[in-house]
């Protein structure tokens, strides 16, 4: 990989001063030309600056080219070749030498167009710290971020970037995520809060406990987007030296033609001018980097760059349930309670000894405490056994909270009281040993999750839409009849998963999402394969791209951003192939020489990749999903 850098960075090094020479001899030649120097050995002495720049400048590039058509890249470059030894030959040395500075002006501005669409991740890595704050003991130590550990105790500075995943341990302020999350607003951080790596601290200290490592991060994620995507050789490149290999033919019969009919061997190297070089050459990978880094800065992870090139393709979306289109968190729904108990103060005594318990539901009745705006008591006598529940004493209440099977093991004439058992989660209070209250929970719906899913066929043009989990079969369709989705396959293994997925790709292209380790084998069976959120390290590897916010809004974005990218790639490419075509017709018919034709060929190439360009300077997407 280095070796192919060096040697990447030694060429374009090449071509640069190529760039520059070929400036210095055109203008020498223009100076020299408004004057009578004579010749020397028949040969004018205004083209002498030129002929140097051929050998100098043209012999590398010759070159170089043969060498790329010896390994069979045959394409629009090789019409360049033809083009400088035509020119050579038949003494046309101006436009061998505009053919020249052609070539190395288009190596130099995809240089530019490459650097410019990858700023993003650049600035990426150049903001993020190198030294961290280690708290030891009473002292505070710097050390290199690379030092960090998981578990290590780090102080954070006012306006300093946080260096690694974190849980604030203490201290009370804001950060701004808006450059990872792309939220514009500052984001509270207390005691508990995740405090994500490349976040800018506000106005107070925070004391953090390291949670991950720098590597394992979520701002070395989205570092590493630029080395996956240059170890990966995409799709839509290999289609534009496909492309150019069909146009290079196409331009020499028409060339030939052209001197053939004409007799004319000038009309013969303006054609070859024109179609050298091909724009999609340059115009595609720009857009394609242009897009990776719009994702980056989107919060999305581009891991296989195919993804950008399928996505606008897929007829069926197929999704996991948990963690996907819910929050994978449980939400407390309902509350049925027993006569002679009131629902707020239930809520109240159960929040009160909640707080104490790490029970997944613990979370879920606090937060809906907090809803109703109930102040929480102190309780007393906590005791949590594990299979037996949570009790302790409340304003000289007894609490119990408990599950089902349980009390019907040790109050089994409560059989008769209890409601039906309806689809997700429930516990049962209990206070003074009389029946109180059953609370029953489900997994949220993703608030932007019926907005989203609605737009699917009429925007991004899906035509079936499925939800494939493995929980109980009550629960997937009471979510598919929230989203109003029609086919679903419920308490699915990994295998099973596998083979629905390859079933229906085999159909039509697919889009699989979601965010556990058995969603994994479906994620690469997928014609695109996207995880959500950083759960599991398996599913983010089996992916094709990661949506590192845990949000249906992002994957919106990567389906906009992936129809920009290939509308934009084609339009670069297929315009400038017409544009390159008309101007051979001109020249064809002798409207345009060897000179004006190198001159035309040269707008065209800005105007492709000025065009491939305008993914980098889009600072909004289409938002088509709204919170319900």
């Amino acid at each position: 990989m280095e070796k192919k850098k060096a040697i990447f960075q030694l060429e374009s090094k090449g071509r640069s001063l190529i760039f520059a020479l070929s400036i210095v001899s055109i203008v020498a030649y223009l100076l020299l030309s408004f004057g009578h120097f004579g010749r020397i050995h028949n040969i004018a002495i205004e083209d002498f600056p030129l002929i140097f720049l051929m050998v100098i400048g043209g012999i590398p590039i010759t070159f170089q080219i043969i060498i790329k058509m010896f390994k069979g890249d045959l394409g629009a470059d090789a019409l360049a070749v033809i083009a400088i030894i035509t020119a050579a030959y038949l003494g046309s040395y101006l436009a061998c030498s505009l053919i020249i500075f052609m070539l190395a002006s288009g190596q130099v501005l995809e240089n530019y167009a490459l650097a410019r669409a990858s700023a993003v991740l650049r600035l990426l890595a150049q903001r993020m710290p190198s030294k961290a704050h280690l708290k030891q003991g009473s002292d505070i130590v710097d050390i290199e971020v690379s030092h960090i550990n998981i578990g290590d105790v780090l102080v954070l500075y006012p306006h300093e970037i946080c260096p690694v995943d974190s849980i604030v341990i203490e201290g009370h302020g804001g950060m701004d995520e808006s450059y990872l999350t792309g939220e514009p607003y500052l984001v509270t951080k207390a005691p508990g809060v995740m405090a994500l790596s490349g976040a800018i601290n506000g106005e107070s200290m925070l004391l953090l406990h390291a949670q991950r490592r720098p590597q394992d991060s979520r701002y070395a994620k989205i570092m590493k987007v630029m080395e996956e995507s240059e170890q990966h050789r995409p799709h839509l490149r290999r289609l534009g030296d496909q492309l150019g290999a069909l146009f290079a033919p196409f331009a020499l019969i028409i060339a030939a033609a052209t001197w053939y009919l004409s007799g004319d061997p000038l009309r013969f190297l303006s054609v070859l001018v024109i179609a050298t070089p091909c724009p999609l050459l340059i115009a595609i990978p720009i857009t394609l980097i242009s897009a990776i880094s719009l994702a980056a800065k989107t919060g999305i992870i581009i891991k296989d760059p195919l993804v950008l090139e399928r996505l606008p393709t897929c007829r069926t979306a197929i999704f996991d349930k948990t963690g996907t289109l819910t929050y994978g968190q449980a939400s407390l729904v309902d509350i049925f309670t027993f006569e002679g108990f009131d629902r707020d103060e239930i809520l109240q005594l159960t929040a009160s000894l909640e707080r104490y318990s790490k029970h997944p539901l613990a979370k879920a009745i606090l937060t809906a405490a907090e809803a109703s705006n109930l102040s929480l008591f102190e309780a007393t006598v906590v005791s949590e056994k594990p299979g037996h529940g949570l009790t302790g004493q409340i304003q000289n209440h007894k609490v119990h909270i408990t599950h089902r099977k349980k009390l019907l093991q040790t109050h089994p004439q409560h059989a008769n009281v209890l409601p039906h058992l309806k689809p997700g989660m429930e516990c049962i209070i209990l206070i003074d040993d009389q029946m109180a209250a059953v609370m029953q929970f489900r997994d949220t719906l993703r608030a932007e999750g019926h907005s989203f899913i609605s737009h699917l066929k009429p925007i991004h043009h899906f035509e079936k839409v499925m939800v494939v989990s493995g929980d109980r079969p009550e629960e997937v369709e009471y979510l598919a009849k929230q989203l109003d989705i029609k086919e679903t396959y419920s308490s699915q293994t990994p295998e099973q998963k596998l083979a629905l997925v390859r079933a229906e790709t085999v159909k039509a292209p697919t889009l699989f999402m979601g965010d556990g380790i058995n969603d994994a084998p479906a994620l690469t069976a997928a014609t695109v394969g996207l995880a959500v959120g950083q759960h599991e390290t398996v599913t983010a590897e089996a992916a094709g791209a990661v949506i590192l916010e845990n949000t249906l809004s992002k994957v919106d974005a990567l389906l906009h951003i992936s129809t920009c990218m290939r509308r934009i790639a084609l339009q670069s490419a297929l315009g400038g192939m017409l544009l390159s075509g008309l101007g051979m017709a001109f020249a064809a018919a002798g409207f345009i020489g060897p000179v004006a034709g190198a001159l035309l060929q040269e707008v065209i190439d800005v105007l492709a990749i000025l065009n491939a360009l305008r993914l980098t300077w889009k600072t909004t997407l289409p938002i088509h999903i709204k919170n319900t």
